[in-house]
């Protein structure tokens, strides 16, 4: 007895393929448009002159009004800044630090984070304000 077997045809649905690329698209719009960096929301100095800089080497230490520290927006203490510090100029000596300051931080805050960037001899130091 001879068992014959029918070919079965596989066929794809192509009706939903549209819409299936239609959200992978906006699947990755939304993504591209995620900002991925943290920023501490302060009031910024104004200055008469302001100098451009790259932003792609750049270790940004923020300081609130009320004296906290944050590196890269996380919140820090000095030790770990000192560490991070020295660990960006180990990996690349060009790297550019950014002091951020809220416009109604006492300066004492501000000195401590440069005392320590003067103990470490580091001279790639911003200071960003707000353009006029």
């Amino acid at each position: 007895m001879k068992i014959t077997r029918k070919k079965q045809m596989f066929i794809v649905p192509m009706n939903s393929m549209s819409d299936v690329a239609f959200l992978l698209l906006i699947f990755i719009m939304l993504v591209a448009l995620i900002n991925y960096r943290r920023e501490v929301k302060i009031d910024y100095p104004e200055a008469r002159e302001a100098k451009r800089t790259s932003a792609e080497k750049n270790l940004e230490i923020w300081i609130d009004s009320s004296g906290g520290v944050y590196l890269d927006g996380l919140p820090a203490s000095q030790g770990a800044i000192e560490q991070a510090v020295s660990e960006a100029y180990r990996r690349a000596p060009d790297t550019r630090v950014h002091l951020i300051a809220d416009r109604h931080t006492p300066f004492r805050h501000v000195n401590e984070t440069l005392s320590m960037l003067q103990l470490l001899e580091y001279r790639v130091v911003s200071f960003v304000v707000k353009d006029e």
